[in-house]
């Protein structure tokens, strides 16, 4: 069976012919959204071969930006579910839970995982921190019925803090 492989070959445009009996070798940049995962075995055996002509590298280029993004947005999602805990266990002492305490631990050994897997998100750590604060006050607020003023403006913990499996935030004076 003849199918006609759309591919980008460094800046030009060709086509070309493939034949083979497997459906996923004939899985061209059309199939990209009708069958991903054939889609990504092919490209994954056309780069192992070294067929960088039958390339789909418009979508390649796509996805692997998309897996950085993603890999940073778990990131993101994770820190802001430790602080939603930290300030929960921080403003609401008396409501401290083992949940609570799971759930921190949980989330700091997550993004330990995935800084070790991905070490180059480590220097976005302090930004992350900052941007995602705000949704963590946000949904820490609407779970506790605390207001927003009780927060302070800016984390009020240290990326040290915040990764020290040891340390949880105490009640200070005059909260």
């Amino acid at each position: 069976m003849n199918t006609q492989l759309a591919a980008f070959a460094l800046d030009d445009f060709i086509v070309i012919d493939a034949t083979a009996d497997d459906p996923a070798a004939n899985t061209s940049a059309a199939d990209y959204a009708e069958d991903f995962y054939a889609w990504t075995q092919r490209q994954a055996m056309l780069l192992r071969d070294g067929n960088w002509g039958a390339l789909d590298i418009v979508n390649l280029i796509e996805e692997l930006e998309t897996m950085g993004r993603s890999e940073r947005r778990e990131l993101a999602s994770r820190l802001e579910q430790l602080l939603l805990h930290l300030l929960k266990w921080h403003y609401q002492p008396t409501r401290r839970s083992r949940s609570w305490r799971a759930s921190i631990r949980y989330q700091r050994l997550g993004i330990e995982r995935l800084l070790d897997e991905n070490p180059s998100l480590r220097p976005l750590l302090p930004s992350l921190v900052e941007s995602v604060y705000p949704a963590a006050v946000l949904r820490t607020e609407i779970e506790t019925n605390l207001s927003a003023a009780t927060f302070p403006a800016r984390c009020p913990y240290s990326t040290d803090q915040l990764f020290d499996v040891g340390w949880l935030p105490e009640e200070e004076a005059g909260l």
